[in-house]
């Protein structure tokens, strides 16, 4: 079996202490292979929080990992930087590529950068974001499971969440399916939760699955859902990939899983 972790929006400026405690203690207990982070690393994109964010990740040790920033790693106020270098910060820990791709013989994670310096909140994908993912997916081995991680949601569980779409999502999610795409990874609205794509789009040919994170850290939480994160766990079925949902359930008990739930994969050529 390998794993995924599935972390978003720690918000580090806003970071709880006990809830960092009892990640830590969490990932020390479920060993993962690779380590996703999708997105929102900080509060304000100042130095100081892109530094805690750093020290964190290399606190886990050599684990394969991949991270994208999202639209708060990008100054807000400091709108000198915001326009002219608006992912220096970003860069300085996490380094100059904003749409890393990881691939092991049982993944093929692929980053997309949402995030845009003249929008504060909202996230966009252009056309040759979505044509360049789509030829990386093609190119994936029948053994891996296909990955696209972007902050944005291409999906969201209720009406009141569409303003925080993805903007571009229809065309990303037939696109990156049609490639082979078996999850779609985000954060951003701190709602977990697993969502048919191929249930919502009856145009989509294959199955393909929303997958959406909680905020792993951060104060910043709603009233329906606390910290958490996703774990991705793929065994000696290849067409099943199970997402376990982490909550944290306070200091004493720390994170521990909720719920379990089964995604079948479509392993059909593309």
């Amino acid at each position: 079996m390998t794993t995924l972790l599935h972390l978003s929006d720690p918000h580090f400026g806003t970071e709880r202490p006990a809830v960092l405690d009892a990640l830590h203690a969490s990932i020390g207990r479920i060993d993962p292979d690779l380590v996703v982070l999708s997105g929102d690393i900080t509060q304000r994109a100042t130095a100081a929080q892109f530094a805690a964010a750093g020290a964190f990740l290399t606190s886990l040790g050599p684990r394969a990992r991949l991270v994208i920033p999202g639209n708060h790693d990008i100054p807000l106020v400091d709108l000198l930087t915001r326009f002219r270098a608006p992912y220096a910060r970003y860069q300085q820990v996490f380094g100059d590529v904003l749409e890393p791709t990881l691939s092991t013989p049982d993944w093929l994670v692929i980053g997309v950068n949402s995030t845009r310096r003249w929008r504060h909140k909202h996230g966009q994908v252009s056309a040759s974001q979505i044509a360049a993912v789509a030829e990386r997916l093609r190119r994936a081995t029948p053994q891996q499971c296909r990955v696209v991680v972007v902050h944005h949601p291409v999906a969201v569980p209720r009406p009141e969440d569409a303003r925080d779409r993805l903007r571009g999502a229809d065309d990303a999610i037939r696109v990156w399916s049609d490639a082979g795409a078996d999850l779609m990874l985000s954060g951003h609205i701190h709602l977990p939760c697993c969502l048919a794509l191929h249930e919502r789009d009856p145009a989509l040919r294959r199955r393909s699955w929303g997958v959406l994170a909680g905020t792993a850290l951060s104060s910043r939480i709603r009233d329906e859902a606390d910290n958490s994160f996703n774990v991705v766990r793929r065994d000696a079925d290849p067409q099943v990939a199970l997402v376990e949902r982490w909550d944290y359930q306070g200091p004493e008990r720390g994170f521990e899983p909720v719920g379990i739930e089964p995604l079948a994969l479509d392993r059909r050529a593309t």
